[in-house]
């Protein structure tokens, strides 16, 4: 899947920027990949959880927060004010980018 200057393959389990690899948790990979399957879904907190880690998760829904913040970190080119990753007020979050190829 390519974004823009963002390439995420499944296959490879890789991210790359500018043709760059991003290393990524393999839970940050998980949720990035989860929320670029379906761009412009806004996904609740627990969803990603559980694409991430599984039903039996019984961690905090917040974790997800943190994961995100990360992801920003390292794939946004401003993650003050990302263009990828974007919060959804009262719901979570949506990945946004025009799925080129």
């Amino acid at each position: 899947m390519r974004f823009g200057e963002l390439e995420i393959s499944l296959v490879r389990h890789e991210v790359r920027l500018r043709g760059n690899v991003v290393n990524l948790t393999p839970t940050e990979f998980r949720i990035l990949a989860a929320m670029a399957q379906e761009p412009g879904r806004a996904f609740r907190r627990v969803e990603l959880l559980e694409r991430a880690f599984g039903y039996d998760y019984e961690g905090l829904e917040r974790t997800v927060d943190v994961h995100i913040m990360n992801l920003r970190r390292k794939i946004e080119p401003e993650p003050r004010r990302p263009r990828y990753i974007i919060t959804v007020p009262g719901v979570g979050y949506r990945f946004e980018g025009e799925h080129v190829e």
